[in-house]
């Protein structure tokens, strides 16, 4: 179980919001936190601290200068997403990423697009690919959602489905959209059932507010899964102390 950072970027600049009010069109986003500081400033701040294998995530146009000078400013360090394609992928990598993440660009039409995802793995390799599985539930099942999270796919996240995708990635980004950016508490049958999936690195974000959320995360992932922490964190406006954290997850290994 480890600390996985986070920089979301929307219009340039490093922000936290509800994820699923990107996909309300015509009503206000939900910006939890905008930040002074650039994406730099992150990214010094977890290559600092050792924090490996955190998200570079594009939530929409106008964010590719930001994410690029954070892929430089902690080189390997750091995955990206948001927007990646085969004709762009290995770009970033050339940048400094460690791995590009992809959703949309392999669920094309709410269905699993096999086309693009050989020809994304062809292009930078399984080694290099993180596959974000970000789902909601629906009647007690959880499907992926893809476009900013305004569509659900036919996708469903269960055994077979993570087993059969794991043969093309490195690793998978699950954010439970349903509580993502709330600080309303884990998403815990989603948390539980991953755990008994996924044999690849899995990374879980949504709803973790305090150390009470990290325990009960650690005791229902058993430890196999990595955590994601934004809004409820100092460094973004929340009261839950960064620091506090990354020296607790040290303590772990």
């Amino acid at each position: 179980m480890k600390f996985r950072p986070c920089i979301d970027l929307h219009n340039g600049k490093v922000k936290q919001i509800v994820g699923e009010t990107l996909s309300t069109e015509g009503k206000e986003i939900i910006e939890n936190f905008v930040s002074s500081y650039d994406s730099t400033y992150y990214a010094a701040m977890f290559k600092r601290d050792h924090l490996f294998g955190g998200h570079v995530i594009m939530l929409g146009d106008g964010n590719k200068d930001e994410a690029v000078s954070a892929l430089r400013e902690y080189p390997g360090g750091l995955q990206i997403g948001g927007g990646i394609h085969a004709e762009n992928a290995s770009y970033y990598l050339e940048q400094g990423a460690s791995h590009v993440v992809v959703t949309s660009y392999i669920f094309r039409d709410g269905q699993l697009n096999m086309d693009n995802l050989k020809r994304i793995v062809a292009e930078v390799g399984k080694n290099n690919l993180v596959i974000d599985l970000s789902c909601k539930e629906k009647e007690g099942k959880w499907f992926v959602a893809t476009n900013q999270w305004k569509q659900i796919s036919d996708f469903e996240l269960n055994h077979e489905n993570i087993r059969f995708l794991e043969q093309y990635c490195d690793e998978f980004l699950i954010h439970a959209v349903d509580v993502e950016g709330k600080q309303s508490g884990i998403q815990q049958s989603l948390v539980s059932t991953l755990a008994e999936w996924v044999v690849i690195p899995t990374t879980y974000a949504g709803g973790a507010r305090s150390f009470a959320d990290l325990e009960l995360f650690k005791e229902l992932s058993r430890g196999k899964l990595d955590i994601t922490i934004g809004s409820a964190l100092d460094i973004f406006g929340g009261k839950l102390s960064y620091d506090e954290v990354v020296k607790y997850m040290n303590e772990l290994t």
